[in-house]
């Protein structure tokens, strides 16, 4: 089960994956954690059936797509789930989302003679747990979280049981699902829906959710909370506009509804016209993750009476993985070149649009464009259904420096980022439009951060300091 929702997971991240899961020894009368992770993708990691069938055994999992953003990458230390065995057992965690104190609590742990195995701020939280007072494993776990701050969505495998935990912004997904008689976590509800399990309820912020044999056998979940209570949530909003599945339900709303409604926005706000009449304005999207976009962007078009036509100007590879997530910028060139082709064509001699769903340092836009111009199109003009990034995230989401953002270097000038693409004109959804597609039903607020440089939760010294720096 575990192994088929990481399978569903794999565009969060695909450096590395892993599984722990937790088996009672009636011989020895204790509960032993097998552990299996490396780099690569899901179905490359677990290819051996024997891992999944023999190695991993046990009635309780946990599983986690690494994406980095806190520690190095290359550094296998940092695959996630983490392990420790300790004077209360044993603790597996794995963790979406960046931890905004890390530098200060680990400076105090390793004074203290903490020792680390990983440069993740993830095993921050297992060090915590281990050295609370509690003899409860779940208490040492919220003792742990009331001392951690910034963006956490979590799910922990303590010997008997599984808690699974949110910040109290909320600044990542998590949901919980039911599976005849179990229970499951998610980042997203697609995960669900590879394995036929009913989606009940997402994780509340600031929630720690308890799952164990009891809530097994009564289908009650207990609940504890963090310290921690933010006068308002900050769900992160790039959720909505790249990094979640469209068929996915976060944070209680579908993806796909609110992606068709940046489309449609954009389409507002910066529409293309045909030169004359009786001809057609070619939209493409960049795939996949702007396809549901583009479809708002061409049905709000054709409302406004504009002859526009969706075509599939670009091919892309299934057979490479999802290029902003690569590493490192050599990377991403590489597999940008690999990655897409054009149908030279519906794009020959045609005005195109480029619909895409965020510009973030230009590599891949840039180098899109360049193919698209070799087929010979008559213009290109660049829509984009996000704000311009101008900051770094420093909750979960790679934007780590702000030399490498386009929007920054340009310091937001539309013709300066227009002519590093190469594209006739460049337009971005507004920051304004874009909160008026977010679902605002429960008194819900996003951080949008990377686009207004307003951070719900300060960061430490170090991690401020490497803010400036960058």
């Amino acid at each position: 089960m575990t192994y088929y929702g990481l399978h569903a997971l794999q565009h969060r991240g695909q450096e590395a994956t892993g599984i722990v899961t937790s088996e009672f020894v009636p011989q020895k009368n204790r509960y032993r954690f097998n552990v299996h992770r490396g780099t690569g993708l899901v179905a490359d990691v677990f290819r051996d059936e024997k891992i999944l069938k023999s190695v991993l055994r046990g009635n309780a999992a946990i599983g986690h797509n690494r994406y980095s953003t806190t520690g190095s990458t290359d550094n296998k230390a940092n695959i996630q789930p983490f392990t420790v065995h300790y004077r209360g057992g044993n603790l597996a965690v794995g963790h979406n989302g960046n931890l905004t104190n890390f530098h200060t609590l680990r400076d105090t742990l390793q004074a203290e003679g903490t020792i680390f195995q990983s440069t993740s701020d993830t095993e921050i939280i297992l060090h915590l747990a281990a050295k609370s007072r509690h003899t409860d494993q779940v208490l040492q776990v919220k003792d742990a979280l009331d001392a951690v701050e910034g963006a956490y969505s979590l799910v922990i495998l303590t010997d008997d049981a599984l808690i699974a935990a949110r910040d109290p912004h909320g600044f990542r997904p998590l949901a919980v699902g039911r599976l005849g008689d179990a229970f499951v976590v998610a980042s997203e509800t697609c995960a669900f829906d590879i394995l036929g399990a009913e989606y009940l309820r997402d994780v509340l912020p600031g929630e720690i959710l308890v799952i164990d044999q009891k809530a097994v056998e009564s289908g009650r979940m207990r609940s504890l909370w963090t310290s921690r209570q933010p006068a308002r949530f900050h769900h992160c909003i790039f959720e909505f506009i790249y990094f979640s599945r469209p068929d996915s339900k976060i944070f209680g709303e579908n993806v796909d509804k609110v992606r068709r409604k940046l489309g449609k926005l954009l389409a507002q706000q910066a529409p293309v016209k045909p030169d004359r009449e009786g001809e057609d304005v070619v939209v493409i999207s960049v795939p996949d993750s702007s396809n549901t976009a583009t479809l708002g962007y061409v049905t709000e078009s054709e409302e406004q009476g504009t002859n526009v036509k969706l075509e599939i100007g670009l091919i892309r590879s299934h057979y490479v993985g999802r290029t902003f997530i690569q590493p490192d910028q050599s990377s991403r060139e590489i597999k940008v070149k690999t990655k897409f082709n054009t149908v030279k064509g519906v794009l020959k001699d045609r005005k195109v649009v480029i619909v895409d769903d965020s510009i973030v340092r230009g590599t891949t836009s840039r180098q899109l464009v360049k193919l698209i111009r070799e087929a010979g199109p008559k213009e290109i003009h660049f829509r984009v259904t996000s704000p311009p990034i101008k900051n770094p995230c420093h909750y979960g989401m790679d934007f780590p420096s702000k030399n490498e953002l386009i929007a920054n270097r340009h310091n937001g000038d539309l013709e300066g980022i227009r002519k590093e693409l190469g594209v006739d004109s460049v337009e971005y959804l507004s920051l304004e439009n874009l909160l008026e597609a977010a679902p605002k039903d429960r008194g819900r607020h996003y951080c949008t951060a990377c686009f207004s440089g307003e951070y719900p939760v300060p960061l430490d010294r170090e991690t401020s300091k490497d803010a400036n720096d960058t």
